[in-house]
């Protein structure tokens, strides 16, 4: 289902919905038109292709895969940015693009799904808070983007402090995937975030003459809000590789406690089964044959036999450290 919307702003407390323009054949004089087009069907296609935009706009509005970036000739600017897909059942990771043309009195966005954030700025501006350029537009659309990312980011923080507390507290993570699912999230945003930030950036630098001076300070601080969950996400996938060779350590090591373990018992036995097997053989002249406590003698022989092993072995270290070192 496509939807266009447009919408002239002319700064604060002057904002109003409008008929759909004519692209750049019908500019205002004073403010300027947002349109904001969503879905991706012949209606758009067709709205585009009639706006009176040049063909590379065009192309870059309506490309299938984008990614977050900033190009600006002479005085027009074209962007994409990216937002966390909320929709129900989708997963938030699912990054959903928006493409923006920006001139001096003409602003389109394109979404081909469903974004929050969007829908965010468009109630402030039907509240009565306009816009007084596309600058200003542009930062409350980053900064939309960037508070309905940072739910996200803080909720992949708090699955990484349990994991960090399951690990702690006996080296057992709760279901084998929940790791890797939270490393991947947090490359996946990660991804986008670190492009996001250099397109605002360069949005905040460039010397455009529509862009009012406020304006770039607002850049700017969208800006930073983009770097620092860029910078949230690093720290998650680093604290996840962390946790992922604590417990390939904690694993490891159990390994080798039950290895230990075999290692103990198979030396236990190994004399036990030699006297035994001596015992045991087919032929004549065995010790003891006719003898009725002979077989009682033979058990007190391994019975001492494995308690001078164990002790052999205790004096060694092989069952770890005694208590007098422990303390």
């Amino acid at each position: 289902m496509s939807e266009i919307r447009a919408f002239w702003l002319g700064g604060p407390g002057q904002a109003t919905e409008i008929a759909t323009p004519q692209g750049m054949k019908d500019l205002p004089e004073e403010g300027f038109h947002w349109v904001h087009l969503s879905g991706r069907d012949d209606e758009i296609n067709g709205w585009l292709a009639g706006s009176g935009l040049d063909p590379l706009a065009v192309a870059a509005l309506t490309a299938e895969e984008t990614r977050p970036r900033c190009t600006v000739h002479e005085d027009t600017v074209l962007m994409n940015l990216r937002g966390v897909n909320l929709s129900p059942g989708a997963e938030p990771e699912d990054m959903v693009s928006l493409r923006m043309y920006l001139s001096e009195r003409l602003v389109i966005t394109l979404q081909r799904r469903p974004l929050y954030a969007v829908r965010d700025v468009i109630g402030e501006i039907l509240a009565g808070h306009g816009a007084p350029d596309p600058s200003e537009l542009t930062a409350r659309i980053a900064l939309r983007l960037a508070d309905r990312t940072e739910p996200v980011v803080m909720a992949l923080n708090e699955r990484i402090d349990d994991l960090e507390d399951q690990v702690l507290d006996g080296g057992r993570v709760a279901g084998r995937g929940v790791l890797a699912d939270v490393r991947r999230m947090a490359i996946v945003l990660r991804r986008y975030m670190f492009p996001q930030r250099d397109a605002l950036t360069t949005f905040e630098i460039e010397e455009l003459p529509w862009e009012q001076r406020g304006s770039r300070t607002r850049v700017r601080e969208a800006s930073e809000r983009v770097t620092r969950l860029a910078e949230e996400l690093d720290a998650i996938r680093d604290r996840a590789q962390v946790i992922h060779d604590q417990i390939a350590d904690l694993r490891a090591e159990q390994m080798n406690r039950q290895m230990l373990v075999l290692s103990v018992v198979a030396a236990l036995f190994l004399p036990l089964g030699l006297i035994t097997g001596l015992l045991g053989i087919n032929v004549g002249g065995i010790p003891g044959e006719g003898v009725a406590w002979a077989f009682w003698a033979v058990c007190g022989i391994l019975v001492l036999v494995g308690v001078f092993q164990f002790w052999l072995f205790r004096k060694f270290g092989m069952f770890g450290r005694d208590d007098s070192e422990k303390s």
